[in-house]
């Protein structure tokens, strides 16, 4: 039987029905209004016309008969938006407008064409927003003008212009849906299509496809405009000096973008820095060291002289009236503004700088302490220069013991003439060098005038205060205040003044040197804690170091304690360094060792946690400078075995970056940073007690009595219980002076020979 022939469906037909024969149709579903507004689409359709016309119905009486007027179910807002055009004159009220008309007996619900209309809409795939942007831009249309036609900022135009200035083969995989539109912005930081496509294949392998790690591998070798070269040296130098504008990210806050030409850069740094440092010099300093990133611990070993404050002048103070009333013009002028220009907004500034200049006042220095004096320069994170200025370099320091041999010298001649000092209260002096015989062989004959007091011989004079050291140092030892006291003394004047010290203890701290260190160390936040803690310490305590003794006295004992354990803090070394292969060098294996394992004793003592200061393995501290078997192992040990086979086909460059991610919140430590596995370390006393005075002590100061039967060193019961530390040969060597222990104070016996620990063992 022949299959009955299905009907063709038949099309509403469309006619032009004047504006003022149309109503709205209480049949429409949209009721809430969303998206462009009715003014702005009255505004497009004024300028494009209408590009969709309205579904309507003859509108039919009780009686069923057609009334002459069409009811709009579909086309509600366009129609309202024509009503807007009319209303402004610029529509007759007669114009007639595109409908289809559709019967009124139509089986279709005018509702069900209402929801049809509304929803059985898709809006157009980005990539062909993308495009379509470009072609207008290509056609010549202006971003504003493209932006204003969209009804969009014309940010989001160039965003949308950006994306489509992306490798079409990545266009491709994006329409495909293999890729993300994170990840296509991501892309959009480097407009090499080349180096895009080939970041896109290094991905097929990789397990992180992040956006992030895709910005970070295209700008790897950029320079952020965030960093401190850029800010000091600014862009218009650099675009002066031939440099590219810098590439942005026009969809993350980049602070700016990324300059590409980092060779350019460090020149134009380096020539900038020497120029401020030919300023400094040009005061009158002997030299002036300047480095983009100063090292922890750069004024080592050197002394700071003081500087004379000098408070504003006349003249200052007249100027700093003329500034200040140039700010508040200017504040008056452009307050509540947003436009204001930039040649304002950098006058204000420049005045604000001067004005902080001009009201701290000048500082100056002795010229002949500045002579020999010099200035270490910087830069800050934000690009400022960190000038630090007086400090006398050992080499550069006076020649004091020549001082004193002349004026010694003198006072003899003055005494072998018979010269007396004038006045109440002058003694005799023993002479300090060869002037009298042997006090043993010298007669003591009848030629001596029993008027004259001689000088007393050196060896007597020696021998008397000797026994009067030893009896010194027996009282000394029976007062533990006195002796914490003048302990604390000779460390501050150590840490605080760097001066030959006037101080009867031969002791003093040595602080650790590193030759070798990660950029940023200073930067740290232990570092900036430890130069914080110094600074407030300085402040406190008085200019000069013969002052050091009472001031140290008027601190209680929690200040004495914490000033005591901040200057210690500075000898600590727990730095591994080479050992020669052949001898002859100034450490052994045997002290490198036992250094290392005194660090760990000590480590526990204080709950020492490296993962809790805030240390990550990172490409620049470790992961960059290791074998790609030691980055395996990392992830292996840190993560998951798994994730490090995941990883083992990359090269080195991304293996380390992905490492670093994966490890990030691992808590993981390479082996020299790793605290070995050992017995507890025997606490340490907290409880303070008095001496038979009264006097209080630093808590851990406090004596038990059961202490007579506990060994008489800690250290070396810890230290049993330590197995011993391994060398690392992958650290960087270092030229600290060796110490048995991680403690740099050097204790010499009244001989001038360093009294070692009797646990010392050191090679010769």
């Amino acid at each position: 039987m022949a299959k009955a022939a299905t009907p063709k469906i038949v099309l509403s037909p469309s006619r032009d029905i004047p504006f003022d024969k149309l109503v709205l149709s209480q049949s429409n579903v949209r009721r809430v209004k969303n998206g462009v507004t009715i003014e702005d689409l009255a505004n497009d359709i004024e300028r494009r016309g209408l590009l969709h016309g309205l579904s309507v119905r003859p509108e039919i009486d009780a009686d069923g008969t057609e009334t002459g007027l069409f009811e709009i179910p579909a086309g509600g807002r366009r129609y309202s938006a024509l009503a807007i055009l009319v209303k402004r004159k610029r529509l007759a009220k007669d114009a007639p407008v595109p409908c289809v008309v559709k019967a009124a007996n139509d089986p279709v619900l005018a509702e069900e064409d209402s929801l049809a209309e509304n929803s059985h809409r898709e809006p157009l795939h980005p990539l062909d927003e993308f495009r379509g942007m470009k072609l207008l831009t290509d056609k010549g249309e202006r971003e504003e003008a493209v932006a204003a036609h969209f009804r969009v900022t014309p940010a989001v135009v160039r965003q949308r212009l950006k994306l489509a200035s992306v490798s079409p083969k990545l266009h491709e995989v994006y329409a495909a849906g293999d890729m993300t539109l994170d990840q296509l912005m991501a892309f959009t930081v480097s407009d090499d299509h080349a180096r895009q496509e080939q970041l896109w294949k290094q991905l097929d392998h990789s397990i992180n496809k992040s956006p992030s790690f895709i910005r970070d591998k295209l700008t790897e070798d950029m320079v952020a405009m965030s960093d401190a070269r850029v800010l000091f040296v600014g862009l218009d130098a650099y675009l002066a000096a031939g440099g590219v504008a810098p590439t942005r990210d026009l969809f993350e806050p980049d602070d700016g973008g990324w300059l590409t030409d980092p060779a350019l850069l460090d020149r134009l740094v380096a020539e900038k820095l020497d120029a401020e440092a030919d300023k400094i010099r040009a005061e009158g300093w002997k030299w002036v060291e300047a480095l983009v990133d100063l090292p922890y611990g750069y004024d080592e070993d050197c002394r700071a002289i003081e500087a004379v404050h000098e408070l504003p002048t006349e003249a200052d103070e007249a100027r700093i009236a003329e500034l200040r009333a140039e700010a508040d013009a200017l504040e008056d002028q452009w307050a509540g503004k947003s436009d204001v220009p930039p040649e304002v907004d950098a006058r204000v500034n420049a005045i604000d700088a001067e004005l902080a200049t001009l009201s701290r006042g000048r500082f100056t220095y002795d010229p002949e302490e500045q002579a020999r004096a010099g200035v270490f320069v910087g830069l800050e994170a934000d690009g400022t220069l960190y000038i630090d200025r007086g400090y006398v370099r050992p080499e550069d320091e006076p020649d004091e013991e020549a001082d004193e041999a002349s004026e010694v010298e003198g006072e003899a001649v003055s005494e072998a003439s018979g010269d007396e000092p004038e006045g109440e209260g002058s003694h005799p002096v023993a002479p300090v060098s060869g002037e009298a015989a042997d006090p043993i062989s010298a007669p003591s004959g009848d030629d001596d005038d029993d008027d004259v007091i001689k000088p007393l011989p050196d060896r007597l004079v020696a021998e008397l205060t000797a026994a009067r050291t030893v009896a010194l140092q027996d009282a000394f030892a029976q007062n533990p205040a006195v002796a914490f006291a003048a302990v604390l003394h000779a460390m501050v004047l150590t840490t605080f003044y760097q001066v030959r010290t006037e101080s009867c203890l031969e002791l003093s701290v040595s602080r650790v040197y590193f030759p070798f260190q990660a950029p940023g160390l200073r930067e740290s936040a232990a570092a900036r804690a430890m130069d914080e803690r110094h600074a407030g310490w300085k402040a406190r305590l008085p200019k000069s170091d013969k002052d050091a003794w009472d001031a140290i006295q008027q601190l209680d004992g929690a200040d004495q304690a914490a000033l005591f354990a901040h200057c210690a803090a500075y000898a600590v070394n727990a730095q591994w360094e080479p050992v020669p292969k052949h001898g002859g060098g100034r450490v052994s294996a045997h002290g490198v060792a036992r250094r290392i394992q005194h660090a760990n004793v000590v480590a526990r003592a204080v709950g020492f946690d490296m993962v809790a200061t805030g240390w990550r393995p990172t490409v620049e501290n470790y992961l960059g400078r290791v074998t790609k078997p030691r980055i395996l192992e990392a992830v292996a040990e840190g993560v998951d075995p798994q994730k490090a086979g995941l990883i083992d086909h990359l090269k080195k460059g991304d293996m380390a970056n992905e490492a670093e991610r994966l490890l990030a919140d691992a808590g993981w430590l390479p082996e020299p940073l790793r605290m070995p596995d050992a017995e507890p370390v025997l606490p340490i006393a907290q409880a303070g007690s008095g001496d038979e005075n009264g006097e209080a002590l630093p808590a851990f100061l406090g004596e038990d009595d059961d202490d007579e039967d506990e060994p008489d060193s800690a250290y070396a019961v810890a230290a049993g219980a330590v197995s011993a530390a391994p060398p690392f040969p992958s650290s960087p060597p270092s030229t600290a002076r060796p110490s048995a222990g991680p403690f740099r104070v050097a204790a010499r016996s009244p001989s001038g020979r360093t009294a070692f620990h009797p646990h010392d063992r050191r090679s010769a």
